[in-house]
């Protein structure tokens, strides 16, 4: 049988540590990636077997590319603090991990969580992430959306899903958008010589219908609704701050 390390990456995610964890006990070597957090994460993660390595942060991608050989192990698994590897997904990667692997990656599925609330639609009931790879892959270099490059190397994909609680509430998807927002930003600018009115009102308009009515939001309820105005309105201020910037650089 192959061995498995688990990467996961975390910044005062002492809420989320001790279930994450919880759901790895069973690989080879769990490793934590901490960007120095100020809250009980480091210490909550030390009653565990896991071997923990502080790093200043930068984005998601450099983190990660840093991590991934630091594991022992040619396979690993990275994570985010707000995902669970569920008992069937478990089973689903041991039982890969038993014979020789025909594949370099895999995409693995995500099942999300919001206000309490089993997300089956609004855009998200697509979310999938490669996550079980071969440690010679590496991630794309960009600020929001890092994914794992595909040249050249063959992917495969799990039946399981993960389970992920992005957003512990309200104000922390907020939060998230306007910190997203500003990567965006930074990844869009050189693709937009100007911003218009198209940039401003109907993209945001756009991505609203995408979500609520084209991706079946509004079966999602109340929440759907609210997830489909939070999802424009990181469009929105995406090209808020790009013209911020030109205005600012123009002076």
């Amino acid at each position: 049988m192959q061995k498995v390390s688990v990467i996961i990456t975390t910044f005062n995610e002492s809420e989320h540590i001790q279930d994450v964890l919880e759901s790895v006990q069973w690989a080879d070597e769990v490793i934590i990636i901490d960007s120095f957090s100020t809250d009980d994460t480091v210490e909550l993660a030390k009653n565990f077997s896991t071997k923990i390595l502080r790093r200043e942060y930068m984005s998601p991608a450099d983190q990660k590319n840093w991590a991934i050989p630091q594991a022992t192990h040619d396979w690993v698994l990275i994570l985010d603090a707000d995902e669970r590897v569920t008992p069937e997904l478990k089973k689903e990667i041991i039982s890969l991990l038993q014979k020789p692997m025909e594949k370099d990656a895999y995409w693995i599925s995500r099942q999300s969580f919001f206000m309490g609330k089993k997300i089956r639609f609004s855009g998200w009931q697509d979310d999938a992430v490669i996550r079980l790879i071969h440690k010679k892959c590496r991630y794309n270099n960009v600020q929001v959306h890092e994914e794992i490059m595909t040249k050249n190397i063959n992917i495969g994909r799990l039946k399981n899903k993960l389970e992920h609680y992005t957003y512990k509430n309200l104000d922390h998807f907020l939060a998230k958008i306007q910190r997203y927002s500003d990567w965006s930003a930074q990844d869009h600018f050189n693709k937009t010589p100007k911003v218009t009115f198209y940039h401003l009102y109907f993209k945001p308009f756009f991505r609203f219908i995408k979500h609520y009515i084209i991706q079946l939001g509004f079966l999602d309820g109340k929440v759907g609704f609210i997830i489909s105005i939070i999802m424009a309105w990181g469009v929105f201020l995406r090209y808020v701050k790009i013209q911020e910037k030109q205005i600012f650089n123009n002076l």
